[in-house]
């Protein structure tokens, strides 16, 4: 079959929602003809580049993919129907806003809990063009359904690399947190994690001898970075921004803890969108052995289940506390990482092919 892929995050953006949208395109690409549409003001030579960046930053062939600059994104509804009536399936990861395709089948992705009703007919209209939906979790999959009035068939949890399942060497005393530097919507809240760290140091300084925060992610936000890079002056707290896939794979196997803030002091039921949606990060370094403590807010809830439920916080006292507690039982990491990384299983490859085909219909 014929199937195109469009995402208006795509080429700007490096994170979990374009790890999602990569592993679908490289999945569907082993048994099918696979277009990923981009901005039609693209010139060859940044579509090729665009495309290099993404396999060094995702470690993975996208060779099997084609790049073609479409209407996708700034086109008229006929330009964008003549577009996509040449494929079979169309596949879009929204970012609340929606238009016509005229492919056989149309399937909308949706990573963000949106909370703007879609009342106007049009927009009904538009939505029941798109006959399958499918949510990153249980989380915006309710959300979404509430506001907009629709069904949305399938939750498909994005996939763990096979690679974080890998045997773990020996953990290092690193507490890891991996995230985009960013202030808006679910800011991963690096600031706090500092602010944790420090005081986590000034309580326990025996216990804490020799830890240190690692901090992993693209810098989006200029500002933000240098805040955080302010906090965390004469910290043994570390910054790591240009990483490629096989090096992060490294920070998952030395790292003892797993960090997440987003959603920290945030309502959820006011502001969904400011929590983790799903949290890819935290689920591949539990793969890895990572004991997680973080937020137990939005996706963040999923991705432990109620088996971790115990290692999720909401203040900086709280994590602390469990982190300060799991530091003195050491002679229980080794069961906390069976534990975790049985509960990473959810979220594996095969899980997440099977659902795709589910939804393509094959």
């Amino acid at each position: 079959m014929k199937i195109c892929l469009y995402s208006p995050y795509v080429p700007k953006h490096f994170g979990g929602g374009e790890k999602y949208f990569f592993d679908v395109a490289t999945v569907l690409a082993r048994d099918h003809k696979v277009t990923v549409a981009v901005h039609r003001d693209l010139k060859p030579t940044e579509i090729l580049e665009k495309v290099a960046r993404y396999e060094d930053f995702f470690h993975r062939s996208l060779e099997k993919v084609s790049f073609v600059p479409a209407p996708l994104h700034d086109g008229s509804i006929l330009e964008k129907l003549r577009w996509t009536r040449k494929f079979d399936i169309c596949i879009v990861v929204t970012d609340g806003s929606l238009f016509f395709s005229a492919a056989r089948k149309n399937i909308l992705h949706i990573q963000i809990p949106f909370t703007q009703p879609k009342r106007a007919f049009s927009e009904q209209l538009k939505l029941s063009n798109w006959r399958i939906k499918n949510a990153n979790s249980l989380f915006t999959r309710d959300i979404v359904q509430r506001a907009w009035n629709t069904k949305i068939q399938f939750v498909h949890y994005p996939a763990i690399d096979q690679a974080c399942f890998q045997a773990v060497d020996k953990k290092e005393k690193v507490i890891l947190s991996v995230g985009r530097f960013f202030k808006q919507l679910h800011s991963k809240r690096q600031d706090v994690l500092v602010q944790a760290f420090a005081q986590l140091l000034h309580q326990q300084p025996q216990l804490t001898k020799g830890w240190k925060l690692v901090l992993v992610g693209t810098v989006e936000d200029e500002s933000y970075f240098a805040e955080v890079q302010q906090f965390a002056k004469s910290l043994p707290v570390e910054f790591y921004t240009k990483l490629n896939r096989q090096e992060l794979l490294s920070w998952y196997k030395k790292a003892t803890f797993y960090w997440h803030a987003a959603g920290f002091e945030v309502d959820q039921d006011q502001h969904p969108e400011q929590v983790e949606h799903f949290g890819i990060s935290t689920a591949e370094a539990m793969a890895s052995g990572c004991i997680p403590v973080v937020v137990g807010k939005g996706g963040q809830v999923e991705v432990l289940g109620e088996s971790l439920k115990s290692l999720e916080w909401q203040t900086v006292e709280e994590c602390c506390y469990i982190t300060s507690e799991l530091m003195q039982q050491s002679s229980d990491w080794p069961a906390w990482q069976a534990a975790v990384r049985q509960q990473a299983g959810t979220f594996s490859e095969s899980r997440f092919a099977q659902t795709l085909y589910e939804m393509i219909g094959k």
